[in-house]
């Protein structure tokens, strides 16, 4: 059975003080209303990751970083290795968010070698994938996103796939209030499950859990999960605010 998970991205939000008050709330939250099989992560700024994690101590929700470098050490002024990540014991990072691709250029060679430091360090890659608005009025979602999977996932074994959650953001989705309708999502996740077939077998991905990402909120969630292989949501703003974020949680069954 996929693993069903709600991760929050929390992007460049949040002073200290903020962001560990808005824990704080998630904990109790999530303790007190929360009684699902749902993994919770929270996918914080690296400077408050430790922070955070502490804060996080005995309860059920984990804590991910946003990105991680291709490299393991180095002279690379302001990257973050994944064997950093490990040595802090976070267990998922973000990798080929649409925002990497778009502002910082990473295309699916320089993934495929972040996905591979990542595994390497024993964390769990939340690889992103998604088209943007004129890829989708074109026609052209499907064939870009299947290169987009290819280019960063095809090199991977049989086991090192199975250690893979991929999210599926539609650009033009993110941040900007628009989601994709149920229809939407659940074809294009389909596409992906059937794409990772053709490479691995039925039974391997089937064991993929397929994430949802742009603009999933408490009153569209319902929908968007209930989907056939849409296994939970990756989500942005909504994570922001301790309310919204449980009550999207709550949806997941």
């Amino acid at each position: 059975m996929r693993q069903k998970i709600v991760a929050g991205n929390w992007k460049m939000n949040k002073t200290m003080a903020e962001a560990q008050a808005l824990a704080a709330e998630l904990v109790g939250m999530v303790s007190s209303e929360v009684n699902t099989n749902t993994s919770v992560v929270l996918c914080v700024p690296f400077p408050y990751l430790p922070v955070i994690k502490y804060q996080l101590g005995k309860s059920s929700i984990k804590v991910g970083a946003q990105n991680c470098s291709e490299h393991e050490w180095g002279a690379y002024t302001g990257e973050v290795s994944a064997l950093m990540l490990k040595s802090m014991e976070i267990p998922y990072v973000i990798l080929g968010h649409s925002e990497r691709r778009q502002y910082f250029g990473e295309d699916g060679k320089l993934l495929a070698k972040k996905i591979d430091k990542a595994l390497t360090a024993t964390l769990t890659p939340i690889f992103c994938c998604g088209e943007p608005l004129e890829v989708r009025e074109a026609g052209n979602h499907e064939k870009l996103v299947k290169q987009q999977v290819e280019e960063a996932l095809f090199h991977l074994s049989d086991a090192d796939l199975k250690k893979i959650v991929i999210a599926y953001e539609p650009v033009w989705a993110i941040g900007t209030g628009k989601t994709a309708t149920a229809q939407q999502a659940q074809e294009m996740h389909a596409v992906i499950r059937k794409q990772l077939a053709s490479k691995y077998g039925e039974a391997a991905a089937q064991e993929i859990s397929i994430l949802y990402g742009g603009s999933v909120n408490a009153k569209n969630a319902h929908e968007l999960f209930s989907c056939a292989d849409v296994d939970g949501g990756l989500v942005g703003g909504a994570s922001l605010k301790s309310r919204e974020f449980v009550d999207v949680i709550k949806v997941m069954k």
